[in-house]
């Protein structure tokens, strides 16, 4: 059994964490630390839980009951000031903040992409997991890189949830703005932009161009839905095999022949792919769960792939709906 530790446990990426650590069969939750909340029952926090934990948050961080430590807060710096604690030296580590991301490697953190860097991550102790905006984006531009196929810029034009935004942006989070309303935020100057583009040319050495991220709040509760255009004179017959042979091995990236929607993946920790061609221009469409696909469930993918379990345990369930 993996003893598992939660900091940042308040937030809605973390809800989701909890409902799936207490539904999988080889985990059990020590602690879920929030210094904010502690002596409040979780599910008083996260009321979808309600019946299906006792849990109560804890100020205490007793990390040498756990083997595995999941950071949630997803602020940046929250990542290192846990890091900087006095941790047991074996500890494995998942971290859902920004901050070891693009950390060099001699400060021990693989970037948790499973689609991208699976081997390395069945060998990793410590685990950044990406963006949800930067998962999206990449897993629907990952096969043109890995062939050599990005020559010119990418735009890519992403709607997100309220729940991708409430934490860091309030007012964002609130329905009566979000009703009947839409609005772009961080136009090109959205932190995961750098993201991207630094693990595109790290795949593709010859990509040189620049990704340009436009991010839109959505009147929606869960989900990012990216459509992604760039410029190739390859024949869509000929793309379509190299992204399918891309993701042959993996569970939950899948090419749909048809359109997708975001209800598709809803709930889920799948991303769903769709491509099209209109003479040199090809539109990518990709859509995830941000608190799962893009939080969450990639966390647990990541815990599954360290501690040598079936990439798949505790994730064929389906979330309810905020």
């Amino acid at each position: 059994m993996i003893h598992v530790g939660i900091t940042g446990g308040d937030g809605y990426a973390a809800g989701e964490l909890i409902r799936l650590l207490i539904n999988h069969p080889d985990t059990e939750i020590a602690f879920v630390h929030s210094t904010r909340h502690a002596g409040r029952r979780v599910d008083s926090l996260h009321p979808g839980l309600k019946g299906e934990t006792d849990l109560a948050f804890t100020a205490q961080l007793p990390a040498e009951e756990a083997d595995v430590l999941f950071l949630c807060d997803r602020r940046t710096g929250s990542g290192r000031q846990a890091t900087a604690r006095d941790l047991p030296p074996g500890l494995r580590l998942i971290d859902l903040s920004p901050d070891f991301r693009l950390a060099p490697a001699d400060e021990g953190f693989v970037y948790g992409l499973p689609e991208l860097n699976r081997r390395a991550t069945c060998q990793a102790l410590h685990t950044a997991c990406p963006g949800p905006l930067a998962t999206c984006v990449l897993l629907g531009l990952l096969p043109l890189a890995k062939n050599m196929l990005l020559g010119t810029d990418v735009t890519a034009f992403v709607l997100t949830a309220a729940t991708e935004t409430a934490e860091t942006r309030p007012q964002a989070g609130r329905y009566d703005w979000r009703t009947d309303n839409a609005a772009v935020y961080q136009a090109f100057v959205h932190p995961e932009c750098e993201e991207v583009t630094r693990v595109l040319q790290s795949t593709q050495l010859s990509f040189q161009s620049s990704v340009h991220l436009v991010p839109c709040h959505g009147n929606f509760a869960r989900g990012i839905y990216a459509t992604l255009l760039t410029h190739t004179r390859v024949a869509l017959d000929e793309i379509v095999p190299l992204y399918r042979d891309y993701y042959a091995r993996d569970s939950f990236t899948h090419l749909s022949p048809d359109p997708v929607d975001l209800k598709q993946v809803a709930g889920t920790n799948k991303c769903l792919l769709h491509l099209q061609k209109d003479g040199d221009r090809l539109l990518v469409t990709s859509a995830i769960d941000n608190l799962l696909k893009g939080s969450a469930g990639q966390a647990v993918h990541n815990m599954n792939l360290m501690f040598n379990l079936e990439e798949t345990t505790g994730l064929r369930l389906k979330a309810t709906a905020f």
